[in-house]
Formats: C-alpha cells, sequence, structure tokens
C-alpha cells in the first residue's frame, strides 16, 4: 500500500504536465487572442476610443466657413368684401399670390471663447481615449491570465482530490481486509470509510469549481476551452528588473495608463472651466448672404378685369455681427460654478488613483519576490511532506503510526503540491500586475511565458486513463 500512495503522488507531480493522450492544449497566447476577437469589454474600449477621435474634427470643423442655404416656396388665395367710407357700398376683391424665395447664407467665426476651448480640448480628449484604449488591453492581458491560471489551479485541486481519493479507496480495501483477518480494529476501518465519504464530496466540490473556472474563461473568450497549457519544471522564476522597488514606483506615477488617463482627465474638468466662462464673453461673426425673391399677385376687384403684378427681388449682403452677454439670470455664474466643483472632484479621483498605482506597484513587487520564495520552499516542502508519508506509512505498517496519521500525511501531501501549483501560477501573476502598474505590459510578454508552457492532461483525461487502464 505504502508503494501504490507514493506512485499516486508521482503521477499528481509529473504526469499532469505530460500525458500522450492529450490533443493540442490551448496556449496562454492562444487563448488571448480569442479573447482580444470576442471580449466585449475590449470592444467598448475601441468603440469609445474610435468616438473619441472625432473630437478634434468637430472642434476644427465650427472654425471653418458655415455655408447655408434655406428656400421656400409659397401659394395663397383670399376674397372678400370691402367697405370704404363714407361709401356704404362694398366692393369684392378677390386675389391669388405664389412665390418662390431662396437664400445662401456664409457665415464665418471671427472670435468664439468655447471653439477656442474646444480645439484645445480635442487633443487632450483624444490623448485620454488612447490611453484608456492601452489600458484596456493591459487590463485584458491580466483578466485572461487571472483565469486562464484559475482554470489550471481548478485542474490541480480535482486532480490532487481525486488522486487522494483513490489512495483512501485502497487503503479502505485494505483496511477491510486486514480487519477480516484480526490484524487491526475496527476503528481503522471506520476512520479510513470516514475519510472516503470526505474525498467523494470534496471531489465533486472540486469538479464544480472547475467548471465554473472554465465558464468564467469562456466569459470573455466566447469559446469553451477544456485543455490548456501549463508551466513546465523549467519555467524560470526572475526578480523584476530594475530590481528596486522605488524604481518601479517612479515609473507607474509616470507611465501607468490608468494614472495618464486621469491626470489627462483633470486638465479637461480645468478647461471645462473656462468653456462655461463664454457665456461672459461677447462673439464676433463675419456673415454674408445671397437671397432672391420671386412673387406674382393677381387681384380681380368687383369680378373685373384681373390685375397682376410680378415682383423679383434680389440682395446681397455682407457684414460683422457682433454679441454681447449682459444677463442671463444668473444661468452662467452657477454654470461656472460647477465646473469648479467638478474639477475639484476630478482632482481627488487624480489623487485616489495615485495612491492606488503607487500600493499596486509596490504590492506587485513585494508579490513577485515573495511568491519566487514561496515556489522555492513549497518545492521543498512537496519533498518533505512525501519523505514524511513514507515514514508515517512505514510506522503504521509495524504499528506506531495510526490510519489517521497515514491519512493526515497523504493530504498533507497532496495539499502541498496543489500550493506549489498555485504559488507559481501566483508569481506569473504578480509580475503581469508589475508591468500593468508600471504601463510596460504588452502582448510580448504572453509570448515570453508561453515558450515555458506544456500541454498536460485534464482531470478527465486522468480519471478516463484510469477507467481505461482497470478495465
Amino acid at each position: 500500500m505504502k508503494k501504490v500512495i507514493i506512485i499516486n503522488a508521482l503521477l499528481l507531480i509529473l504526469g499532469v504536465i505530460a500525458f500522450s493522450g492529450t490533443a493540442d492544449a490551448a496556449s496562454l497566447l492562444e487563448i488571448y487572442q480569442q479573447a482580444l476577437q470576442s471580449d466585449p469589454r475590449i470592444h467598448e474600449a475601441e468603440a469609445r476610443r474610435l468616438a473619441a477621435l472625432e473630437a478634434k474634427p468637430q472642434a476644427r470643423g465650427v472654425l471653418l466657413p458655415q455655408l447655408s442655404f434655406a428656400g421656400a416656396y409659397t401659394k395663397s388665395s383670399s376674397s372678400g368684401t370691402t367697405v370704404v367710407p363714407p361709401s356704404t357700398t362694398p366692393f369684392t376683391n378677390d386675389s391669388e399670390s405664389e412665390g418662390t424665395t431662396w437664400r445662401f447664407t456664409l457665415r464665418q467665426s471671427l472670435f468664439r471663447w468655447d471653439q477656442i476651448v474646444n480645439l484645445k480640448r480635442a487633443d487632450k480628449t483624444v490623448a485620454k481615449a488612447e490611453a484608456l484604449r492601452e489600458s484596456a488591453q493591459q487590463d485584458l492581458i491580466v483578466r485572461v491570465a487571472a483565469r486562464y491560471f484559475n482554470v489550471l489551479a481548478a485542474e490541480d485541486v480535482l486532480t490532487s482530490v481525486h488522486a487522494d481519493r483513490q489512495a483512501i479507496a485502497r487503503q479502505l480495501e485494505q483496511a477491510k481486509q486486514r480487519f477480516d483477518v484480526g490484524l487491526i480494529a475496527i476503528t481503522d476501518v471506520q476512520e479510513s470509510q470516514a475519510a472516503y465519504d470526505q474525498s467523494t464530496a470534496d471531489e465533486i466540490g472540486a469538479k464544480r469549481s472547475l467548471a465554473t473556472a472554465r465558464n468564467l474563461l469562456r466569459e470573455i473568450t466566447g469559446q469553451y476551452v477544456t485543455e490548456l497549457s501549463a508551466p513546465d519544471d523549467d519555467f524560470p522564476l526572475l526578480t523584476p528588473n530594475p530590481n528596486n522597488e522605488a524604481d518601479w514606483v517612479e515609473l507607474s506615477l509616470s507611465q501607468n495608463l490608468a494614472l495618464v488617463a486621469s491626470r489627462l482627465d483633470e486638465q479637461l474638468a480645468r478647461d471645462e472651466i473656462s468653456f462655461r466662462r463664454n457665456g461672459y464673453y461677447p462673439s464676433i461673426d463675419l456673415v454674408a448672404t445671397s437671397s432672391e425673391q420671386d412673387t406674382e399677385d393677381t387681384n380681380i376687384i368687383n369680378g373685373g378685369f384681373p390685375s397682376t403684378s410680378d415682383v423679383n427681388f434680389t440682395g446681397n449682403s455682407i457684414g460683422i455681427q457682433f454679441s454681447i452677454p449682459i444677463f442671463a439670470g444668473g444661468t452662467n455664474t452657477s454654470r461656472v460654478k460647477e465646473a469648479i466643483y467638478l474639477h475639484r472632484a476630478s482632482r481627488e479621483v487624480l489623487q485616489r488613483i495615485t495612491r492606488e498605482t503607487e500600493r499596486q506597484a509596490r504590492d506587485s513587487y513585494l508579490g513577485v519576490l515573495s511568491e519566487i520564495s514561496r515556489v522555492r520552499a513549497l518545492d521543498q516542502a512537496v519533498a518533505s511532506s512525501r519523505t514524511a508519508l513514507e515514514a508515517t506509512q512505514a510506522g503504521y505498517e509495524v504499528g506506531t503510526r495510526t490510519i489517521v496519521e497515514v491519512l493526515n500525511s497523504q493530504f498533507s501531501l497532496y495539499a502541498a503540491i496543489t500550493n506549489y501549483y498555485r504559488s507559481r501560477y501566483n508569481y506569473i501573476l504578480n509580475a503581469l500586475l508589475l508591468k500593468q502598474a508600471a504601463g510596460t505590459l504588452q502582448i510580448q510578454d504572453l509570448e515570453r511565458i508561453d515558450q515555458f508552457l506544456k500541454e498536460r492532461a485534464t482531470p478527465e483525461q486522468i480519471i478516463a486513463e484510469e477507467e481505461a487502464s482497470k478495465s
């Protein structure tokens, strides 16, 4: 039985990585490319960026000449009687009128403060949109990596729990055989049975957790992927470069994309104050018009002969229009105050994001260093737990250890293996988060990670192979 337990542990450590029946597993970069095509958040960010890019042509367009045309066609008729004192004899008047009118108007702005401010704001609006788009791409990289490694971690847990259950099942079977021949007490059988029942429940829960993790990954990729590549044993644990916390904080405060966007947002809020002061400033426009009116009137008095008149009027004008606001009921003052308060709020947002960025940089930097140490410590813990299990099993064979101690040692081994794998995933995530905080996270980082990913068996494939070997 000792050999069975050790073999299962080694299969978990080594066999999970390589599996002869595994089809091509998806890599981290492939999953990211799927998400790039399918994730609604990145599509939303791209649409908002394209919309923001239109701010500049709109701001420039109102400074260019504005040409408009207006035309009208009218036709009317009227009839009635009229008495003109001192005469008491009424006379009738029937009339018809038909006319056309058209007008071209050319308007060129000479001075409008709101247009000047808008032109200045357009560049900042575009820059902010670009920063937010890049930030969304980096966020997608982190979200994909987090959910990718969450799936791997859930697979590790299920594989570990299943291997534990299989080992306990063999222990339970052997305990029953020993009890039947009177070598052990019934309590050992009951302890093994309780452990087996608990492991069965744990495996059911692990399967549910794995399904949830895969669905969360599907949420951003649009595809259900069951086979993922995992870090191999040669995955390098590199310290951050530069290996100095202060340098990473300084880099983050200057390049973090969310912080850059927040700075631009604060500047736009400040420009909004200037924009709303337009209500106090005059406006000057150059206006040129060209118009023509053609009207034909027909009148019939007392049923006599109709008289017709034809009027044709053409006019051209050019001039400068000047307008200055005097009083608007306090609306302008209120709008300026509102903009001042909103600018104050944007400054507080900038301060909050600055502190969050610094905290993220420090936390991610320390996270990378701590996970490097933790991976190495857990690697040693796996070896120590395996040795402890062998010793406990040997003690049980000679009667110095109980079945409970064997079960606990076995559980500790599988937990150490699972924690070891999880710590490696956390190291990768912290490294990505550190680069995100510094604003330097790129797709090339995923390409470097992919170099150390290998295909491995899924828990379902491991279970299927076990069933096939039994039959």
